[in-house]
């Protein structure tokens, strides 16, 4: 596969995975600082490791939301709870991670986790 039609794959399953509004607000952000970034997310985030069979997207939608608990990044914690029902990912199984987050990433993490989902349940 070329570049291209990695990024083509990669936007495809960015939009499934994130919604058509948040990739074209962040396509619209887009210039000639961040460009760049941008396509590598596409190609190689999206195009290169969600896309591989190993597993299923419901899956790394559940590692993803473990992994922004852990490193504490709330904006993509949030863009990705929100992510994780386009997945098929229940609010039961959100909570089992943020539960288990407790013991491995400390309960000060999980608690903000905690009051994080409940703010993006009650926008949605």
């Amino acid at each position: 596969m070329d570049e291209k039609q990695r990024y083509d794959q990669g936007l495809t399953v960015r939009r499934a995975v994130l919604g058509d509004a948040h990739v074209d607000h962040t396509l619209t952000k887009r210039n000639d600082f961040n460009g760049e970034f941008q396509e590598f997310i596409t190609r190689y985030a999206w195009g290169e490791i969600w896309t591989r069979d190993g597993l299923p997207r419901h899956t790394r939608s559940l590692i993803t939301i473990a992994m922004l608990i852990a490193l504490n990044r709330e904006a993509e914690l949030r863009m990705h709870l929100r992510a994780a029902f386009n997945n098929g990912v229940t609010r039961d199984e959100i909570k089992e991670v943020l539960m288990q987050s407790g013991i491995y990433c400390g309960l000060p993490a999980a608690n903000a986790a905690f009051h994080l989902a409940e703010e993006v349940f009650e926008q949605m």
